[in-house]
């Protein structure tokens, strides 16, 4: 028989399935699939769902035959055919069929032809979008991780076709996250080998500015399509992923060195802090935090590209979603500016290293790491902030040390429409504490934070040319002023008499300079134009006419400067109150004083003692005494409350003398620092808590009602607690080990007590006693024996 019949008689016993795949081969492949016979081919493997994996591993075969005789376009038109099964039999045992295909593309990924590559790609992408009715337990991707991302580092000669790869690579990383976070089943491709070779990978594309597409070929760029893939990719992970997708960041932007830069690793965390869900934004927040304190020991601009990268962060960050750990994040910022300071001071970040650093650097990350303290602070609610800054001055230590953590900027974002709220007592307390410490720079640094909480319309830079000079017209100043609202009353209220004081108290410091009271005029400014009703202007005046009675009394602590600076404080504070309230008497009383003075007394007035500039003029003009400073050049407090009485404010309070004094407890604030003063009042103020807090606002009437009596009940606690503050002092170890010890006798008397009412035996039953009998002893209740039964 001739040959060719013996073929042909074999050709006819071969599996069906098996000649339509063959039939599906055309002779020329240039011609392509031959549509007629692949309909036959689907409807056969739709028809006999059990042939389908048979049908994948001839076609498998066929393929890999091809590919090693370099026959390009059946490799085509095999891959054609896979992608039409998968298509029309995804709904039914796509399992069978799976591994054949993914042996094929496979195969054409190792191939080294560009186009072969780039083919099982597409194909791979078109699989992964097909969802599966069941999952695999047994399939991996570890191979396709790796391959893709070794294309995306693709270096071809031929920049076209290397942009080509390299897309190909994002969009086969693309596939291999869609197919595998779908399904809990399958492989987890979040763990920290697949996340170490996808994230650099898409980061290197992300970063790379040479490549911009094919032109007519590709609609974007890799650039543009790794942020598309990499956005994808984190919005995709859970609360436990995040971490080992944020790692691989942290390290890429490490080992290339792009923190000194700055931008890009700002771009990459703005795509992540916007991808991510908003829930998990914390944890972004504590990873950058980490690794801030890992870096510790790098150089200035290291330290300085990761805390504007979480400034930028806080900025990106949802309201108040700081997350659990709020003081950790202000307590980390606060140690990486300690250690600035530190390294700013001895040159050297690591002396082992012999890794040096610079007085600029360190400044610019110092001020960089104030801004984000403040991004951070503007994230929380309201009720946080203060508690956050109570925290941050707690750890300040004195300026003149550590000059940089001395900054007001913490305060310069802190916004908040309600003051009962932004300073609440636990906070204000210490606050104002800290104005009668010794040191000025602490001084200066309280003044400047009231000035910062208090200026809610931003007016403070409108005042500073007023604290040099006096303007007859302030319309020209184009002050906000709102009308004061109720929550601004109830400050004002509670709080008003002791800002007072402690204002009066600063201006009785020896050692205050021209900063000082240039601090306190624009915080009595701010106090005018922000919080002030009738009441609080009346009480304002009646201040700014003690302040002049300070400087005229002799006191031997101020100077004739600080005497002089209390005088044009006076006068530059009446000059701007008086237009405020536009009673027209009452401007030209302290109009007419003020043109006095400038003929007769220039040296009570801001333009003559706070001078600008010390070159031209080397000290103020301080005349020898304020002996004849009398009579017409003072304002009359009588005059004063004639004019305003006439117009219809309560003067009652104007004609009382406003002299406070300053306490034991003032004297212990002026020794103790910055630490100890807020843990005394926090530790040992009876108001520290929510309730009383709650009590405070409940109703103004009551708590009018009861003033009189809340002002002994403060004596008598503020005297309590110096007597407490004092023994622990000044008393020796023994006495009061001994008085601790009375008291713990005291307690274990009355637990004696209580323990013999339990164990005493019950009454009986007669009433008494049986003559002559003696009575039982009663067993106490420990001793007692119990039945098993009743024991648990």
């Amino acid at each position: 028989m001739p040959l060719k019949c013996v073929c042909g008689c074999c050709g006819a016993l071969r599996p069906r399935y098996k000649r339509l795949v063959d039939n599906i081969f055309p002779e020329d492949p240039e011609d392509g699939l031959v549509k007629v016979n692949m309909e036959k081919l689907t409807f056969y493997a739709l028809s006999a769902p059990e042939k389908l994996d048979r049908i994948g591993a001839y076609l498998s075969e066929r393929l890999s035959r091809d590919v090693a005789r370099h026959r390009y376009g059946y490799v085509c038109i095999a891959m054609e055919a896979l992608d039409q099964l998968l298509m029309a039999c995804h709904c039914q045992s796509i399992n069978l069929f799976v591994e054949s295909f993914l042996t094929m593309v496979r195969k054409l990924l190792e191939a080294d032809k560009p186009n072969l590559q780039i083919l099982g790609t597409n194909s791979f992408v078109k699989f992964a979008n097909i969802e599966e009715d069941t999952a695999s337990y047994h399939r991996s991707y570890d191979f396709f991780v790796s391959r893709f991302s070794e294309m995306c580092h693709s270096s071809y000669e031929d920049p076209d076709v290397r942009t080509k790869i390299r897309m190909a690579g994002i969009r086969g990383l693309q596939g291999v996250v869609r197919k595998t976070v779908r399904d809990e089943l399958q492989a987890n491709i979040w763990e920290r080998q697949h996340m170490d070779k996808i994230v650099p990978s898409l980061l290197f594309n992300l970063q790379d500015p040479t490549d911009s597409g094919s032109p007519g070929c590709e609609k974007e760029s890799p650039a543009e399509l790794t942020e598309r893939c990499f956005r994808e990719l984190l919005g995709r992970a859970a609360y436990g992923n995040i971490k080992n997708a944020i790692k691989p960041v942290l390290m890429h932007l490490d080992n290339h060195s792009l923190w000194e830069g700055k931008s890009f690793a700002v771009r990459c965390f703005k795509i992540i802090m916007y991808s991510i869900q908003s829930q998990h934004s914390h944890l972004v927040i504590q990873q950058l935090l980490g690794h801030l304190d890992a870096n510790s020991k790098s150089s200035a601009t290291v330290r300085a590209g990761i805390v504007e990268v979480l400034s930028e962060a806080a900025v990106i960050e949802a309201s108040g979603s700081v997350g659990p750990t709020v003081l950790e994040v202000f307590n980390t910022l606060l140690k990486q500016l300690r250690l600035s300071v530190d390294y700013e001071l001895t040159g050297s970040c690591d002396p082992y290293c012999n890794n040096k650093t610079t007085t600029d650097q360190e400044r610019q990350l110092q001020e960089a790491v104030i801004k984000t303290i403040g991004s951070f602070a503007n994230t929380l609610p309201i009720y946080q902030r203060a508690e956050v800054m109570l925290f941050i001055m707690g750890k300040i230590p004195v300026p003149g040390i550590y000059p940089a953590l001395g900054s007001p900027i913490v305060t310069e974002r802190y916004e908040s429409s309600n003051m009962l709220a932004a300073l609440p007592s636990s906070f204000l307390e210490p606050l104002l504490s800290f104005t009668l410490m010794e040191d000025p720079e602490i001084r200066l640094l309280v003044l400047s934070i009231l000035i910062s909480l208090i200026d809610r319309h931003q007016n403070t830079h409108k005042f500073t040319f007023l604290r040099s000079v006096i303007l007859s017209d302030i319309s020209v100043l184009k002050l906000k002023v709102d009308k004061c609202s109720r929550q601004d009353n109830l400050f004002m209220k509670k709080h008003g008499q002791r800002l007072y004081r402690h204002i009066f108290l600063t201006c009785s410091e020896e050692n205050s300079g021209r900063s000082h009271y240039q601090a306190l005029y624009t915080l009595l400014a701010l106090l005018s134009v922000e919080l002030a009703n009738e009441e609080v202007v009346v009480d304002l005046i009646r201040l700014a006419l003690a302040l002049q009675d300070l400087a005229l009394a002799n006191d031997e602590r101020l100077s004739l400067y600080n005497r002089c600076a209390v005088h044009a404080l006076s006068a530059a504070y009446l000059s701007l109150i008086s237009q405020l309230t536009t009673v027209p008497a009452f401007c030209q009383h302290i109009q007419e004083v003020i043109e006095l003075r400038q003929k007769e007394v220039p040296y009570l007035l801001p333009e003559d003692i706070f001078i600008e500039n010390p070159r031209i003029m080397c000290v103020p003009r301080v005349p020898e005494s304020l002996e004849q400073v009398e009579g017409e050049v003072l304002f009359q407090q009588f005059q004063i409350a004639e004019v305003l009485g006439g117009s219809g404010y309560n003067i009652e309070i104007l004609n009382t003398p406003f002299t406070p004094q300053i306490t034991d407890e003032d004297r212990l604030s002026k020794r103790k620092s910055i630490g100890d003063t807020i843990s005394l009042q926090m530790d040992m103020d009876p108001r520290y808590s929510p309730e009383r807090e709650q009590v405070d606002c409940v109703c103004v009437v009551s708590e009018a009602r009861i003033q009189s009596d809340h002002v002994n009940g403060e004596e008598q606690e503020r005297e309590k607690r110096r007597l407490v503050v004092e023994r622990f002092q000044t008393a020796p170890f023994e006495e009061i080990a001994a008085h601790c010890g009375a008291k713990s006798s005291l307690l274990q008397s009355k637990l004696d007590q209580i323990f013999e009412l339990t164990i005493r035996p019950p009454p009986s039953p007669s009433g008494s006693a049986s003559q002559g009998q003696t009575p039982t002893r009663s067993v106490p209740v420990y001793e007692m024996k119990f039945p098993d039964l009743c024991v648990y």
